[in-house]
Parts: C-alpha cells; sequence; structure tokens
C-alpha cells in the first residue's frame, strides 16, 4: 500500500491460499505469506469477497459499481451497474459485451477520443446492439472465468461459429447531428418550422436518411443528405420538442433535439363544430390454441386481448371520439392475418391519432437473438416461415404517424414445449432486446412489458387473466387516474400496472415500461363519472 493509502476491506480465502485487501486506490491480493500475487486499480472498494471456490473475487466499489475479479491473477470479468430506480441495471464485460434491463442500456457506451483540438465523442451501447448485446456471453463469463472462451462457447452454442467482433468500434460509428436552427426554446407562432441543421457522417460513410420528428413521433423521412439542406416540417399549435435523426449503413444517430414554445395562442377550428378529438386503432392479438402438437397452449392470453380491447374501447365518445377495433385471437391470429393487421394499424392512424398494439401469447428467440412472435399456425422448426418477426414489429412502431403505445405479454420457449408450472408464462431475457428496439429513438415507441428480465408471467384463475392483462384492465377503466386529475395517462397507467402486478403476484412479477427519450407522458383515457 502507498502512503495514506487507506484499507477499507478484507477477505480471507478458504483454506488460506490468499487474502484480498480493499483499499482507496486499489484492490490488492497477496498469498498466505502477504506476498503481493496482483493488484487492480479501483476507486474505494468498500467491500471484497471471494467466492467459496475460490474462484472469483467480488468487489462494491466507489464508483458505484460491483465487479468481478478472478482470483487467481486479477483479471477483471464482469462489471455490474444497478441504477437508483432500482428498475435499470446493466452488466458487462471488458470488451463490451452486455446484458441490461429494459430501458437501460444508454446507461453505458464507447467514450472516443477525437485529439487534443476537438471534443471526444460519445456513442450509447445500443448503436452497437447487433454486436456487442449478448447475454448469454454474460451468463457465461463466471462460469469460464475468462472472456474470450465465454463467447467462443456462447457462439458454438448458438450455432454462430467462431463470429467475433473484430472490427473496431471506430470503423462502425453512425452520423452525429447538429440542429442549427430554430435556437433553444425558441417561441413560434406558426405550424410551418424550417429545420437547419448539420450533420458529420465518420469515416466518410455516405448518409443514407434522415428522420424527422415531433415529441418522438415520424413527421417525414429524406433520403440521403445534402450539406447545408434544410427541412419544412408541421409542428402543432403547442410546445413540443422537434428531433433530427440521421442514418449511415451502420446505424442511427442519437436525436438532435430543440423544444419549441408555442406562442400563438389556440389554433383556429377549420371546420366549427367539427369534433377535434383523436381517434384511436387498437390492434389486439392473443393466442391460446395452437395448431403445432409441440407447442403448448395457453389458459388465457386470447381472453386478455378481448378482454384489453374491451377496455380501450370504452374510451369512446370520452378522449378519443372514434376507437377502430381489430381483434385477433386464436384461429383468426394467422401469420398473414397479424400483418395484414400491422399494416391496418399503420395506415390508419395519422400524426393526430393514437394506436395500442397488444399482444399475447408465446414468443421464441432464434440462436442469432431474434425475436419471433408465434401465430396459431407456427411450427417452432421453421420460424422464419411461420411466425411473425420482430422487425415487422419494428418496422410499424417506427412507421406510425400518430402515438403509438405496445403492450407486450409474449413469453418464451421455456415455455413453449413443456409447462414448468402451468401457471406461468416464460418470458426471457431475450424479449429485452425487442423491447430496446422498440423504445430507441429512431422508432419512438412506449412498450408497456408484462414482466422484467428472467421472470415469469404469471397468469391465474382467479384472476381471469394474465396478472399483467387484469391490472391493464383496471387501469383503463379508471384504476389508473392520475392523481387529482380525471385523466389516465402513460405514466399514471405505468404506476398502476406496476404496483397492481406485484401485489397480484407476491412480489414474483415486476412489469416494466420503458419510453424513447423523446416522447413525452400523454393522455390515453378518461374516467367517466
Amino acid at each position: 500500500m502507498k502512503q495514506n493509502e487507506r484499507c477499507q476491506s478484507a477477505d480471507i480465502a478458504i483454506g488460506g491460499q490468499g487474502i484480498v485487501l480493499g483499499t482507496d486506490l486499489a484492490i490488492y491480493c497477496t498469498d498466505a505469506d502477504g506476498n503481493k500475487q496482483w493488484s487492480a486499480p479501483v476507486r474505494t472498494a468498500w467491500c471484497v469477497k471471494i467466492d467459496e471456490l475460490n474462484q472469483v473475487v467480488a468487489a462494491g466499489l466507489g464508483d458505484g459499481t460491483i465487479r468481478w475479479y478472478r482470483f487467481r491473477d486479477g483479471k477483471p470479468l464482469l462489471t455490474l451497474y444497478l441504477h437508483s430506480d432500482n428498475e435499470r441495471w446493466v452488466l458487462w464485460t471488458p470488451s463490451g459485451y452486455y446484458d441490461a434491463a429494459p430501458g437501460a442500456e444508454d446507461l453505458i457506451g464507447w467514450h472516443l477520443n477525437n485529439g487534443p483540438d476537438r471534443e471526444a465523442s460519445y456513442y450509447p451501447a445500443p448503436k452497437f446492439r447487433d454486436t456487442y448485446y449478448r447475454p448469454d456471453v454474460i451468463d457465461l463469463v463466471l462460469e469460464t472465468l475468462d472472456e474470450v472462451t465465454a463467447l467462443r462457447q456462447a457462439n458454438e452454442n448458438a450455432g454462430r461459429g467462431s463470429e467475433v467482433a473484430t472490427r473496431s468500434i471506430t470503423t462502425q460509428l453512425p452520423p452525429t447531428v447538429r440542429i442549427l436552427s430554430p435556437g433553444p426554446d425558441t417561441e413560434v407562432s406558426s405550424t410551418t418550422l424550417t429545420l437547419g441543421y448539420s450533420i458529420d457522417s465518420p469515416n466518410g460513410e455516405p448518409v443514407t436518411g434522415v428522420r424527422l420528428q415531433v415529441d418522438g413521433r415520424p413527421v417525414a423521412t429524406e433520403r440521403g443528405f445534402v450539406p447545408g439542406q434544410k427541412s419544412v416540417i408541421t409542428i402543432p399549435a403547442a410546445n413540443c420538442v422537434v428531433s433530427v435523426i440521421a442514418e449511415n449503413r451502420f446505424g442511427a444517430s442519437d436525436p438532435a433535439t430543440v423544444q419549441v414554445r408555442w406562442s400563438g395562442g389556440v389554433a383556429p377550428v377549420a371546420q366549427p363544430g367539427l369534433d377535434t378529438r383523436p381517434v384511436l386503432y387498437v390492434l389486439s392479438i392473443g393466442v391460446s390454441q395452437y395448431a403445432h402438437a409441440d407447442v403448448k397452449d395457453l389458459d388465457y392470453a386470447a381472453k386478455d386481448a378481448r378482454d384489453f380491447a374491451a377496455a380501450a374501447a370504452l374510451q369512446k365518445g370520452l378522449l378519443f371520439r372514434d376507437v377502430q377495433l381489430k381483434i385477433l385471437t386464436d384461429a383468426d391470429a394467422t401469420k398473414d392475418n397479424i400483418l395484414d393487421g400491422l399494416d391496418w394499424l399503420q395506415k390508419q392512424t395519422t400524426s393526430r391519432d393514437v394506436a395500442f398494439l397488444y399482444f399475447a401469447g408465446h414468443g421464441v428467440d432464434d440462436n442469432a437473438q431474434n425475436f419471433f412472435f408465434l401465430p396459431t399456425g407456427a411450427d417452432p422448426k421453421a420460424l422464419r416461415r411461420s411466425c411473425v418477426e420482430h422487425g415487422s414489429l419494428q418496422s410499424t412502431v417506427a412507421s406510425v404517424p400518430g402515438k403509438i403505445v405496445v403492450f407486450m405479454d409474449a413469453c418464451h420457449s421455456g415455455g413453449l414445449m413443456k409447462a414448468i408450472n402451468p401457471n406461468r408464462r416464460n418470458l426471457t431475457h431475450d424479449v429485452v432486446k425487442v423491447v430496446n428496439e422498440l423504445i430507441s429513438a429512431e422508432n419512438g415507441g412506449v412498450v408497456f412489458c408484462s414482466a422484467t428480465s428472467r421472470q415469469y408471467a404469471l397468469e391465474d384463475a382467479r384472476w381471469g387473466n394474465g396478472a399483467f392483462t387484469k391490472a391493464l384492465v383496471e387501469g383503463l377503466t379508471g384504476k389508473a387516474k392520475a392523481a387529482g386529475s380525471d385523466r389516465i395517462t402513460l405514466k399514471s397507467l405505468d404506476v398502476y400496472v406496476s404496483e397492481r402486478v406485484k401485489e397480484l403476484t407476491g412480489g414474483e412479477q415486476s412489469p416494466t415500461t420503458v419510453y424513447s427519450v423523446d416522447v413525452p407522458d400523454f393522455p390515453i383515457g378518461i374516467v367517466k363519472y
């Protein structure tokens, strides 16, 4: 230890095979005679612990992380960060392979220096999700005690061959965007706004597209980009957030945003007496009965879809001037019908409207961690041919002009072939990838998910529904009313569903709601007295 360095924690290996000290500046490991074996620089090791097999050292550090090191030589293995909201967490390896809770990917990223005369760049982890989101690798690190071995085994298990992230991050960077005009907190009195922006695409990569959004929803898409180009968009007669997202072949930029304040007063009604309330479009899908002999039937998924649609329909004439329903259950929930339903949702919803997409049933992911929702005729051995791929859900969420909310109660293959528990729908961490893709800035969705990673979505005859849908229906029919208001908003529904599901399941199931960064809270219902 250095002068004035204080020891904050210590642990002795079982059998006296060594001692680990945690100090203000480092973790030190010695042999039984006190001879230094290795050290790792840290920011205050408040707690250190050697596992019972003398394989791993865990340390609670002053930077808010928990880190695992290999006991024999101090090689870093994993780092865990738990957010103070008690919901988000992210776990990663030294090379950047990671697992994360829904909405937590942005907690880590890549910091790239650009030389002494330019500011550094920061790229959140989701920009490289396809390469580095590897929960299967994370699961093997503490078992193999080596990141490279864990990666190799995970690739072999998934049939990925010898796939590794051999390309440098610096060669696969998405663009960055800056809005030049209007400036922050600009006041406007016209619903026509001219945007000026600049785009930097690293390594000379051509910009393949520019997306323009208002409050997180698309208003225009332009292919390619001409330097100095300006875009004219229509904004609502209200305060709003305007965003620009650029794309190249490696992905989409973080959104460049500007807050626009409306100063034009109340917009005149085009036709006096015209009902200007939005329309709610609901696509509700639930599959309880499957045609394939190997796929386990569910008890309440179809009923859940019908009950959810019925609860949403009660808002006709209240918050919404009309509610249009498309309900697909069991025999009607074929792959073709579901894809047609997604097209219907996309085509019917205007920029003034709201769309609900609800689906309950089995879900499964392939070896490449692509998620598939299983329609009634699904063949688990022919996923691409017989199932609805997550890309169809993602493209729908990204292209619906109005606000869109996804309610996701899809389970995983752990409950697909056999019943672990007849009251459980198995939801695995792989669903997290789908959720995080849907709520990314370029897609702009809001997702209510029935359970957090590695939990089961429960259903029970006492409720007559899955716990998630029971709470949703209760909330949408009035119990999720915001305090001091007659409105049900996204956030008030989130709070109600979260607490109600925990109550129903005795804490075994914890639903989660995640938002795209630029999507504000908005009302989705009114309580009728």
